[in-house]
């Protein structure tokens, strides 16, 4: 069973590389009451505001467990 998620709940979501490509709503979000969906280059700049809803959204880089 998925967990939904309420979209434009939050004003700060945490989004990890696993989340990305990334979109406001997200694809977890309920979608009835939100706005259309748009693309954020989180990837670039580890911070990313949505043009529509004002969420903001960080990128936490997970630790690399190539490194030794």
């Amino acid at each position: 069973m998925s967990r939904e998620i309420p979209a434009n709940a939050e004003n700060r979501y945490q989004v990890t590389e696993r989340d990305l490509p990334l979109s406001c709503p997200m694809p977890g979000m309920t979608r009835w009451n939100s706005h259309p969906r748009v693309f954020l280059p989180i990837a670039e700049t580890g911070e990313e505001k949505c043009p529509y809803c004002g969420a903001v959204f960080v990128l936490v880089r997970e630790p690399d467990q190539t490194a030794a």
